[in-house]
């Protein structure tokens, strides 16, 4: 017998609670079908050329800054270097639309984004150098550590500015990811919980076409990633990524709207990854050289210049200016990184936990006692020497 079939069934028409449909109307959600772009449009001329020349010495640097660490990681002084060539736009607008008391989540590719905020080049990459914790603290710069798991500082940027936001604190946290980081639950999660809290939070989605070398074809049937705010009840925009004053101005419009407690924002860029995933990644198995020539036509720094010089902005010196702050920058980066760090062993046990437990406390007190006999062993062959 089915509920229909039940005495009085038919009679039987609960009234929904309020809740049951909080949005009645998708359409002020969905991103505009095609990416939003400034540079070459009418829309360039409300720009700030101060801006538009900072986005431009910036872009440059990153551009010097990727080179430098995929260099230095060929050189062995990096593990890893995930290089963002091609994404700058998208790291450095991220970096500047924040106020200094808003706190940015990166992912592990997001070193640039790190450095134009203010950290310094060779603390963004004691991480992948394989030194010790971070390489910075986290509270001082307000940017969390550089995530290697995907999507996990989702989460967290959701906790930290909702937490904010109840302390009373005008906060905002921007959380930056990769589209393969979209496939992850942490994801789902994270906007889910920002969107029904309200929470001041900026997703900053960058689809650069491969999760190391799955096209976004495999990995959502959705028209695009920005299509997904509307399940979770938040706005959705598509930017052109490569376009530093398109990125600027949707995630400046996001944070806005964020502080003024209208709640999340998801952000998707369209852009392109021009070099390999990492130094341990061969690109030529799943994507062909024409692809990326193709892309090298839309690149940042080169849409940006075309712009600046157009309109009498920016000169072959401005250009050249740019590019010799850049050397200097990567300069004092490969000299600070070609020396040996000074490694203090007993640091390991530090910052673990706020009060060490039973287990670390023996195996400081293990490793203490193993140091100290290798210098006593030292100072009594230096004196049997003499």
């Amino acid at each position: 017998m089915t509920v229909q079939e039940l005495p009085g069934a038919a009679a039987y028409r609960p009234t929904p609670p309020p809740a049951w449909k909080p949005i009645t109307d998708p359409a002020p959600l969905l991103p505009d079908p095609e990416p939003y772009r400034v540079l070459g449009t009418d829309a360039v001329a409300d720009v700030d050329p101060e801006l538009l020349l900072r986005l431009h010495a910036e872009l440059v640097r990153g551009r010097r800054y990727n080179a430098q660490a995929t260099a230095l990681t060929k050189q062995g002084r990096l593990a890893v270097y995930p290089s963002s060539t091609g994404q700058e736009a998208c790291e450095i607008a991220a970096a500047l639309v924040l106020e200094e008391r808003d706190w940015l989540f990166p992912s592990y590719r997001d070193t640039l984004a790190a450095v134009a905020r203010g950290l310094n080049p060779v603390e963004a990459l004691t991480l992948l150098r394989g030194d010790r914790h971070t390489g910075y603290d986290p509270r001082e710069h307000r940017i969390a550590p550089l995530c290697t798991p995907l999507a996990t500082q989702l989460p967290h940027a959701v906790g930290l500015a909702h937490a904010a936001r109840l302390k009373g604190d005008d906060v905002v946290a921007l959380a930056m990811v990769g589209d393969g980081g979209t496939s992850e639950g942490d994801f789902h999660e994270a906007l889910n919980f920002a969107a029904v809290w309200k929470a001041p939070v900026v997703f900053f989605v960058q689809n650069n076409g491969f999760a190391i070398s799955v096209p976004l074809a495999k990995q959502t049937a959705a028209p695009s990633l920005a299509h997904k705010a509307v399940g979770y009840g938040m706005p959705g925009r598509l930017v052109d990524g490569n376009d530093a004053a398109a990125v600027h101005q949707v995630l400046s419009e996001a944070v806005a709207r964020a502080r003024r407690g209208e709640g999340p924002t998801l952000v998707e860029a369209v852009t392109y990854r021009m070099e390999a995933h990492t130094n341990a990644d061969d690109a030529t198995r799943y994507r062909v050289d024409s692809e990326v020539e193709a892309w090298k036509a839309h690149d940042p720094v080169l849409l940006l210049e075309r712009e600046l010089t157009g309109r009498g902005l920016l000169d072959d010196e401005g250009i050249a200016r740019a590019k010799e702050a850049a050397e200097r920058m990567a300069a004092a980066l490969r000299d600070r990184m070609n020396a040996d760090p000074e490694l203090a062993p007993m640091d390991l046990f530090t910052h673990v936990y706020a009060e060490q437990t039973g287990q670390l406390r023996e195996q400081a007190a293990a490793l203490r006692a193993e140091l100290d006999a290798e210098q006593d062993h030292d100072e009594h062959g230096a004196e049997a020497g003499r």
